[in-house]
C-alpha cells in the first residue's frame, strides 16, 4: 500500500493524470474568504457559488459539520468542499476551530466519492491553516479513510 505523496506546489494544479479532486475544509458559518480558498476561487468560480448555495439552503440539504459537497470544475477535476471547522477564529476566540471529528466523518465520504469516480486526492495540509489544526491528527485520518482505502493522496506544500 503506498502512503501519501508529499510535494512542493499549488493544489490546485494537481499533478498527474486520471480524475483528480483537489479536497480542502470549510467552516460551519457560510464563510468563504480568507485562506485555501482564494487561490481556489482565482481559478475557478463554481466552487464557492456551490459552497454559498449550499449553505444559504441548509434548511433542506445535509449541510453541517462532517459533510462532503463535490463539485466538478473540469472534466477531470472536482473540488471537494469538507465541512469540518466549526466557525472561524477571531480576536476573541480561545480554542481552534478545527473539528477532527467533521474531517473524519467527510474524508470518510470522499473515500466513498474518489472511489467511485477512480479519482486521486489532492489537498494542502487540511484543516491546518485557519482552522488551528495539527497535521500529525490529520494524517492519520486521512490514511484511513482514503490511503488505506486504495485512493491516492498527494499532499501539497508552497514552496
Amino acid at each position: 500500500m503506498a502512503g501519501i505523496t508529499y510535494v512542493q506546489g499549488d493544489a490546485t494544479a494537481p499533478q498527474g493524470s486520471g480524475v483528480k479532486v483537489i479536497a480542502h475544509v470549510c467552516n460551519d458559518l457560510g464563510g468563504w474568504g480568507k485562506g485555501f480558498v482564494l487561490a481556489l476561487s482565482r481559478r475557478w468560480p463554481e466552487p464557492e457559488a456551490a459552497f454559498r448555495r449550499w449553505h444559504r439552503e441548509r434548511a433542506g440539504n445535509d449541510f453541517g459539520l462532517g459533510a462532503l459537497q463535490l463539485v466538478q470544475v473540469e472534466p477531470y477535476v472536482w473540488v471537494a468542499n469538507l465541512v469540518g471547522q466549526r466557525g472561524i477564529r477571531t480576536g476573541r476566540s480561545t480554542g481552534v476551530p478545527v473539528r477532527y471529528e467533521a474531517i473524519d466523518t467527510a474524508l470518510a465520504a470522499l473515500g466513498d466519492r474518489a472511489r467511485e469516480l477512480g479519482a486521486s486526492v489532492h489537498m494542502p495540509r487540511i484543516g491546518c491553516g485557519l482552522a488551528g489544526g495539527r497535521w500529525e491528527r490529520v494524517e492519520p485520518l486521512v490514511s484511513a479513510r482514503l490511503v488505506e482505502r486504495g485512493v491516492p493522496v498527494t499532499v501539497y506544500d508552497i514552496g
